[in-house]
């Protein structure tokens, strides 16, 4: 009887607050912020510290879908991630759904921006190319091809019909979005361009690239002229600003008012500037060139004197309106300092409540989310989350004997967790931990420093009781001392170091200074000399022997009472970093640097079987307790599930992100708990769903040919892709697996439609002589008629992958498919597909059909109802938007909205005549100093 065995599932990821590949930003309510956390995006509630909401892919398969960029839609609940294998996923933000996912990158989505409606969307990769997607209509509008590099930032101009794309080929496009086109190349970096951004009022736009300044341009609208500027240019050369900093631009981004512009370096600061606005700048520009002025007229007056001429100060033209430069609008501010290197910025939409200019976000590389409010004079810091996640990377995971905590360490600070909800109850200050263990009772736990130190923390308080100077090298191992039974008493503990010590340790109960309680403590009571450095320690779990691997590859097995030698497991060719003995005492499982598990007999020593495992170093194995099966995990980011009686692979479990340090089993083997050098931790749970070796074994056999036909497909025999023309417009989809099987089931479906329509032909000729009984309908067709049949097929394709499914059909399927499109051209709400239709497929065929005479009366057919039918939906639309518009009027005539918008605009009229009187105060304040000293002159004279 071939065996089952039962299924292991991602369950939930924690740990990570923010990651670094990807920017933040806030979203369409501005109350929470965006943050990337590897595969997930997370919503965070600042003022609370919590993450509200987590938008998670419905597919786990790969660890290819790390986030590498968001953006959310100004104007609606919308939100997009973009990922590192290409694709785009559109969220609805209040419900927590994808509501689509888009795939037309070949590569990670590096940049995505809405336009201010939010009904487009705009990506750029490390493809080159650049896609825009009707959010609306979840598909793909066109491709612009041009840039030679990653495109790395994009803005909307004009009200959505132009895109401002950068990229690390050191050039600035201005696409037409209406023409399709790209209208304008700006050129001038030296290196590449890293961020862009436009101000809110499309009065300017900044560039930041590795060069020493920033680079500002004027916009120029279709209605305006700007002075030496062409016909064609949109951006026209502003002016440069020095940076503070040395180190390269990564983002710069204007606040929601456009008042303030921050460009975040890729090191730890932020500069902040202060845009002033038109009159501001005028009065600026106003006062330098009077400055100016004086400076001039007092050398001339100086060089006069010496030469005895007399010098006109109205000889001096200076002109009543001088000419704005770059440092009469933006003024810097002051620069904004992190604790660690910043990753990615992101203004609050929403004005501060506690005053200050602004509220800026800051993603920091070492896991941790600030918000600073930005003032006039000062910066100050406003919130921030740090708890919910390690500093660094985790090098132990621990699960207490019933289950209910989760302990991990890493190389600053030890945390408590709840392993079924991913919530953080403890944090603890502790050195650099590398191993960890409960102590019997879970009240206390014990954790091996990279120092040497062993650190007894106080589990309900949260707080480090002792520390002990355990050993004098790293303390790889903590294990504690089952009894004769297996089960973990109060016995002791066993530590092995670096120090080529392995200690037995004692617990003892102290009383506490105060005199009030006990606390509890360790004393060491044997010590175990060894040659070389111990890396892993195991004990049987009736504690008969203790296995301690070395340096030198090898397994030393001893007797645990008398602590005499008993075997030597050798055959690993590097050392091995982790092992395990199953709770029957029959096996012992070894993980090596080689890559390699080994599967010995505890009895003899023997080795049962050496199985390749990982493509790195093993970093650690467990059984499962009371079973020969058991779990693994490497360097390669993988968690393998084994079998060591048949010595077979039974799942791969992909998810991680980097490296997999460490790895811990529950006691009932219902779940496992793995940390990474992610940050995450990550939960597996076991289902009820079985499953087979032979199946899983053909499963990963297919996966590898495909993968393997996929990259042959793409790279040995296409034809390699030429560099695209300056502007070229290309199809916004890209095939992939989804697509092949959607235009298998067209084509299934219209060979179905095709003999049915004989079937029912044949039916009606034989009743017509008198043959024919009762027609029976074909049962696969679920009583729907040939044309509804491939309607609902056609339906059923996503929007996205329409235009790739229908371009894989051949020319003899697409003539059937089309043979159908004015009998569907009649159903009001499929107009819109059949246009869609109808449109690629006469692209694509248009020279075999123009050739093939029988396809001549469906296209004029075609021809004169689609223009009717298209026309008669743009009427009904028209309608319907005019009727809403109606019903808006209405609606604000009810409701009192009119009087705020007239008391917001009472209160800017008084704000601008209270800066009219202060400007007329200063005016008559100069010009009374002025007529002073003069006055004094006369009378003297």
């Amino acid at each position: 009887m071939v065996k089952a065995y039962l299924r292991y599932e991602p369950s939930r990821a924690f740990g990570v607050i923010v990651s670094v590949d990807a920017n933040i930003c806030y979203d369409p309510s501005g109350k929470h912020l965006l943050a990337p956390a590897l595969d997930n995006v997370g919503l965070w509630n600042l003022k609370q510290g919590l993450c509200s909401k987590t938008f998670s892919p419905s597919t786990h398969s790969s660890h290819s879908l790390a986030v590498t960029s968001i953006a959310s839609s100004p104007s609606s609940s919308s939100i997009a991630s973009g990922h590192a294998d290409g694709s785009i996923r559109l969220w609805d933000c209040e419900k927590g759904t994808c509501e689509a996912t888009l795939n037309g990158h070949k590569s990670a989505a590096t940049a995505l921006r809405y336009n201010q409606l939010g009904s487009l969307l705009a990506s750029g990769s490390k493809d080159c190319d650049i896609i825009l997607w009707d959010v609306v209509g979840e598909a793909g509008v066109f491709r612009l091809r041009g840039h030679r590099d990653q495109v790395t930032d994009l803005a909307f101009l004009d009200a959505g019909k132009k895109l401002v794309s950068c990229s690390k080929d050191r050039f600035m496009r201005v696409w037409d979005l209406e023409m399709q086109h790209c209208m304008q190349i700006v050129s001038g970096h030296h290196s590449e361009i890293w961020s862009l951004d436009i101000d809110p009022k499309e009065r300017f736009l900044v560039a930041g690239s590795a060069d020493s300044e920033l680079r500002f341009y004027q916009i120029k609208h279709d209605a305006e002229e700007i002075e030496n500027s062409s016909k064609w240019e949109v951006l026209k050369q502003f002016g440069e600003i020095q940076r503070q900093s040395k180190d390269r631009v990564a983002t710069v981004r204007f606040n929601q008012s456009g008042s303030l512009l921050a460009c975040q370096v890729a090191g730890k600061t932020v500069e902040i500037y202060r845009v002033l606005d038109d009159a501001e700048a005028a009065r600026k520009a106003k006062r330098r060139a009077h400055r100016k002025k004086e400076k001039i007229l007092a050398k001339a007056t100086a060089e006069g004197s010496e030469n005895g001429m007399v010098v006109d100060p109205l000889s001096n033209k200076e002109s009543q309106h001088p000419t704005v430069v770059v440092f009469d609008v933006f003024k810097f501010l002051q620069i904004l300092r992190a604790s660690k290197k910043i990753c990615s910025i992101a203004f609050c939409p929403n004005a501060p409540t506690k005053g200050g200019l602004a509220a800026l976000s800051l993603s920091l590389n070492n896991n941790i989310l600030e918000t600073y409010l930005v003032d006039s004079s000062k910066v100050s810091k406003l919130h921030s989350i740090e708890l919910q996640g390690h500093r660094s990377d985790i090098r132990s995971v621990t699960l207490s004997s019933d289950n209910d905590l989760l302990m991990s360490t890493s190389h600053n600070a030890v945390k408590i967790w709840n392993p079924s909800t991913g919530a953080c109850l403890r944090t603890i200050e502790s050195g650099y931990g590398l191993c960890s263990s409960f102590v019997p009772g879970n009240r206390y736990a014990l954790v091996g420093t990279k120092s040497g130190t062993l650190e007894i923390i106080d589990v309900g308080s949260g707080s480090r009781t002792e520390v002990v100077e355990a050993h004098a090298g790293s303390i790889r191992s903590i294990v504690p001392i089952p009894d004769e039974n297996g089960s973990i008493t109060g016995r002791g503990f066993i530590t092995g170091s670096a120090d080529h010590d392995v200690k037995f340790w004692e617990y003892q109960l102290l009383q506490r200074p105060d005199g009030d309680s006990k606390q509890l403590s360790v004393t060491n009571v044997r010590t175990l000399k060894m040659n070389d450095d111990v890396l892993a320690v195991s004990i049987s779990p009736n504690a008969k022997y203790i296995a301690v691997s070395l340096l030198d590859c090898t397994v030393k097995v001893f007797f645990m009472d008398s602590l005499k030698f008993f075997l030597s497991l050798y055959g690993h060719k590097l050392p091995v970093l982790c092992m395990d003995i199953s709770s029957d005492g029959d096996l012992i499982v070894s993980g090596s640097a080689d890559k390699n598990l080994k599967i010995w007999g505890l009895d003899f020593g023997d080795c049962h079987k050496s199985i390749f495992a990982h493509a790195d170093s093993v970093m650690d194995v467990k059984f499962v307790r009371n079973t020969h099966y058991m779990f693994s995990v490497g360097k390669d980011r993988l968690v393998k599930y084994w079998d060591a009686d048949k010595f077979e692979l039974l799942l791969t479990l992909e998810g991680h992100h980097a490296e997999v340090w460490c790895l811990a089993v529950s006691n009932r083997g219902d779940f496992i708990i793995t940390g990474s050098h992610d940050r995450s931790i990550r939960r597996w749970d076991r289902t009820e769903e079985p499953f087979f070796i032979e199946e899983e074994r053909e499963k990963r056999l297919e996966e590898m040919f495909e993968s393997d036909l996929d990259s042959l497909n793409e790279n040995r025999y296409a034809p390699k892709e030429l560099i695209p023309e300056e502007g070229s417009v290309g199809v916004p989809g890209k095939k992939t697996q989804e697509t092949l099987t959607a235009t298998d089931m067209i084509i299934d479906a219209l060979d179905t439609a095709e003999e049915e329509i004989k079937r029912i032909d044949q039916h009606k000729e034989d009743k017509r002589d008198g043959k024919g009984g009762e027609f029976e309908p074909n049962i696969m067709m679920r009583g729907l008629s040939p044309s509804d049949y491939v309607l609902h097929a056609l339906s059923n394709v996503n929007t996205n992958d329409l235009e790739q499914t229908l371009l894989s059909l051949s020319f003899s399927d697409a003539l059937k498919l089309m043979s159908y499109l004015k009998e569907w051209a009649l159903i009001p709400d499929k107009v819109e597909l059949v246009c869609r239709v109808t449109t690629v497929l006469l692209q694509t065929h248009h020279n075999q059909l123009t050739t093939t005479t029988s396809a001549r009366p469906m296209l004029t057919a075609l021809k004169d109802i689609l223009h009717g039918r298209v026309k008669e939906c743009k009427d009904t639309i028209g309608f319907n938007l005019a009727a809403m518009d109606h019903l808006k009027e209405l609606m604000s005539m009810k409701s009192d909205a009119p009087f705020q918008d007239a008391k917001a605009k009472l209160m800017e009229i008084r704000m601008q005549l209270s800066k009219r009187q202060d400007r007329s105060e200063s005016k008559e304040k100069r010009r009374k100093k002025k007529q002073k000293p003069s006055g004094e002159t006369r009378l003297g004279a």
